[in-house]
């Protein structure tokens, strides 16, 4: 059976604030990823998904994702961590792990504390802020590894979805023995779509998560051991998601 694999449209780094405002999405290659940020110095964290803990949380009882969780604010140039805390979806956004205080594994002080994990953030927080304004964004960084030692691998289990961020920054970290994984991008009021595949490492494909709906299709193994890793990042104004106190009836 042959399978047609889609490729994505590349756009220059000049373009993705515009990209952003006309369609809400826009994706960067690896070579354009490599003018902002070193390709060697992001090379040099890939060895960290290759030691992810695995995901607990996993409703549909699968064991196919291993994770890592930490948190950020960037306030111009200024790059901080905060204490590590749980990550939080509201159901209205993730119908299958929303309602959720998930308190996973944070990420390594040593990748943390590179320059290329500073970097990154200020570039993806200057763009966010071309867009939106000024401001300082809270940053939720995910590290998944998707593997398909089990069978079917599920990067999006959830099902097409926004976050209740502002911003999503999907950088493909590696693919290895696998097919599918195809992302798909709806809008979220109207009747268009994109359809395609990250297939080169360090591609870069962002979202305005208010303006798009998005998800990734299950990933086949071709071989053992396959996997695809990536790096999601989400920016919101105002600050992290948190559970909302009931309403009283007083």
């Amino acid at each position: 059976m042959t399978i047609t694999v889609l490729t994505p449209t590349c756009i220059r780094p000049s373009q993705l604030v515009d990209a952003l405002k006309s369609q809400g999405y826009g994706v960067l290659g690896q070579s354009d990823v490599a003018t902002l940020v070193e390709l060697p110095a992001l090379e040099s964290i890939k060895a960290d998904w290759d030691a992810l803990p695995p995901d607990l949380f996993l409703k549909d009882g699968g064991h196919y994702r291993r994770r890592r969780h930490s948190c950020f604010v960037v306030e111009g140039e200024q790059v901080a961590q905060v204490t590590h805390r749980a990550h939080y979806q509201p159901l209205a956004y993730n119908a299958l792990h929303g309602g959720m205080h998930r308190l996973f594994e944070p990420m390594t002080t040593e990748t943390v504390a590179k320059p290329v994990w500073t970097e990154l953030l200020q570039y993806l927080c200057r763009i966010c802020s071309a867009v939106k304004g000024e401001q300082p964004w809270y940053v939720e960084a995910h590290q998944f590894r998707i593997d398909t030692s089990n069978g079917i691998g599920r990067p999006t289990p959830e099902g097409a979805h926004r976050d209740g961020v502002d911003f999503v920054a999907i950088l493909l970290v590696a693919r290895e023995k696998v097919s599918g994984g195809e992302s798909r991008i709806f809008e979220a009021d109207g009747p268009n779509g994109q359809r395609f595949t990250l297939s080169e490492p360090w591609t870069l494909l962002m979202l305005d998560d208010q303006r798009v709906i998005h998800e990734s299709t299950p990933i086949q193994p071709t071989a053992e051991s396959g996997h695809r890793d990536t790096l999601v990042l989400t920016f919101r104004s105002g600050g992290f998601l948190e559970e909302l106190p009931p309403i009283s009836n007083e």
